[in-house]
């Protein structure tokens, strides 16, 4: 009798609380929410909506139902993959919420006009993201060559730096070795002249003209049988126009022979006295007639070799 009491009382029990987790589990799965696909990553899936909070994640999975309502009161769905949910698609989501604050959907639902206009403004996109990439190609493209232009910059003028080190350490030891000369040759004092050539110069003209150049590669040739000889170059000018302008032309004389003595008749600078500017001083001739004026315009180079050395 007490068994069957206990059973009476028990049943009512067990039903009420399967009653309590039925309703419970109904409460749960009637979560729901509606936004805009603003992004996917794996199972998750970023869902932007108008309510607090803005931003919310929803948790597909295998048993996720995934649907396009169809019918003026919406009332069929359509069995749609997974993969039709892209962003920009507006959802409406129904699950339940799991301890990281998450959306576990049961199922998820979509118009197709909303599913259209998303795809429509994906393949729009698609372009825009190929010609950013292809700028963003081409802008990488030309800094490597701008970096590249800026290091062969740099090499080449690292190179023109040693270059012109190289030459000022050149012109260093020449103007070294012509003082030197310059000093032996004055502490020698007396010498012998042993051959001799003049140049002319037009009026105002430094240019030497062709026909005294195979006169001055003899005297070249001439000098370098000599022992220990040195060859004297002095420039000088007509008394017309300034002293400042004689000064410079009978220079610039002076120097334009010089060239010629070294490149073409191979004598070393070591060898030559520094280049005289004697200007308009020393005329051999009148400054009052034109052929006065042009014998003055000269350059005379001369082969020195002390007396000491030659025993004279």
């Amino acid at each position: 009798m007490r068994s069957r009491t206990a059973v009476k009382i028990a049943t009512p029990i067990v039903l009420l609380t399967a009653a309590f987790a039925l309703t419970s589990r109904s409460v749960i799965a009637q979560t729901k929410i509606q936004g805009v696909i603003d992004g996917r990553s794996g199972p998750t899936m970023s869902l932007k909506t108008v309510d607090s909070p803005p931003d919310t994640t929803v948790l597909l999975t295998d048993a996720t139902d995934v649907g396009e309502v169809e019918g003026v009161f919406h009332g069929r769905t359509k069995q749609m993959p997974m993969t039709a949910l892209i962003p920009g698609l507006p959802v409406q989501v129904s699950g339940s919420m799991n301890a990281q604050n998450q959306i576990v959907a049961d199922s998820v639902k979509f118009k197709g006009s909303d599913l259209k206009a998303a795809m429509d403004a994906q393949a729009g996109l698609q372009p825009t993201e190929q010609k950013v990439a292809a700028n963003s190609a081409e802008l990488q493209q030309q800094q490597a060559e701008l970096a590249a232009q800026k290091a062969a910059t740099q090499a080449a003028f690292a190179k023109q730096q040693a270059q012109l080190t190289a030459e000022q350490q050149k012109i260093a030891a020449n103007k070294a070795a012509i003082a030197e000369d310059n000093k032996r040759f004055g502490e020698l004092g007396q010498y012998n002249i042993l051959g001799e050539a003049t140049v002319y110069f037009g009026n105002g003209k430094i240019t030497v003209d062709p026909q005294y150049q195979t006169q001055l590669l003899q005297l070249c040739q001439q000098a370098k049988g000599v022992t220990a000889y040195i060859l004297q170059v002095q420039g000088y000018a007509s008394a017309v126009g300034s002293a400042a302008l004689n000064q410079r032309l009978s220079s610039e004389r002076a120097n334009a022979v010089t060239a010629i003595l070294e490149q073409q008749g191979g004598i070393p600078l070591t060898n030559m006295l520094a280049p005289g500017a004697m200007g308009s001083s020393s005329q051999v001739d009148s400054d009052k007639t034109a052929e006065g004026q042009a014998e003055n315009r000269r350059v005379v180079v001369r082969i020195l070799q002390n007396k000491g050395i030659s025993g004279t």
